[in-house]
């Protein structure tokens, strides 16, 4: 994703748009700063409202950052949907949703660091994830591959198993202890890395 994406005309926004706002100039800022360096005065300011007027919506500078984290998930899931409504079910789409998690990882370091800061993507055993959320898209993928009959622990391992590898593919990526390209994200992520032993249609 590049700052197009998150970027809003901020001279535009009607009367009770103000949050909605603010957070598009936080997911801006986000392209070449860390969370920690965001100032809610210097949003304020870009936005064009007073400090106080930004306050009634985030009166702290938690609640902003949780606000982007969310914004910041929500985005990550319609990447992953993108992929997986180019690939459709089976191996190469169950594949595709973790390229897609990787590659938005590395075009937006700051928010995805930000997404897990924040709690927003947490994954239970047993309880079903947000309908649409990447999770979600995660929990269907692997029923899809592993079909009926199967205990939800076994499951549940195999949905772990999955995150963990392009969850820590990214984080490496990001902590520059792997150079990245295309064709290694390709090669390392697969069907049967993910967790299973052969595609699946």
């Amino acid at each position: 994703m590049n700052g197009n994406a998150n970027s809003v005309n901020i001279k535009s926004y009607h009367h009770g748009d103000l949050a909605s706002a603010v957070v598009a100039e936080g997911l801006r800022l986000l392209q070449d700063r860390e969370a920690d360096a965001l100032s809610l005065r210097e949003i304020a300011r870009n936005v064009g409202v007073s400090a106080t007027a930004l306050y009634r919506h985030f009166p702290d500078k938690a609640s902003l950052l949780s606000a982007l984290a969310g914004a910041g998930y929500a985005q990550l899931a319609h990447e992953q949907r993108m992929a997986l409504k180019n690939s459709g079910p089976g191996a190469d789409g169950f594949a595709d949703l973790g390229r897609a998690y990787v590659r938005f990882a590395m075009a937006n370091p700051a928010l995805f660091r930000l997404i897990f800061v924040g709690n927003s993507a947490n994954l239970h055993a047993y309880s079903p994830a947000p309908e649409g959320s990447a999770a979600s898209l995660l929990e269907q993928g692997v029923a899809h591959m592993m079909g009926e009959g199967i205990s939800r622990e076994a499951r549940y391992a195999v949905m772990l198993r999955a995150w963990s590898l392009v969850h820590g593919l990214s984080m490496l990526i990001l902590d520059k202890q792997v150079v990245a390209d295309d064709a290694l994200i390709d090669q390392v992520i697969s069907a049967t890395s993910l967790g299973f032993d052969a595609p699946s249609a």
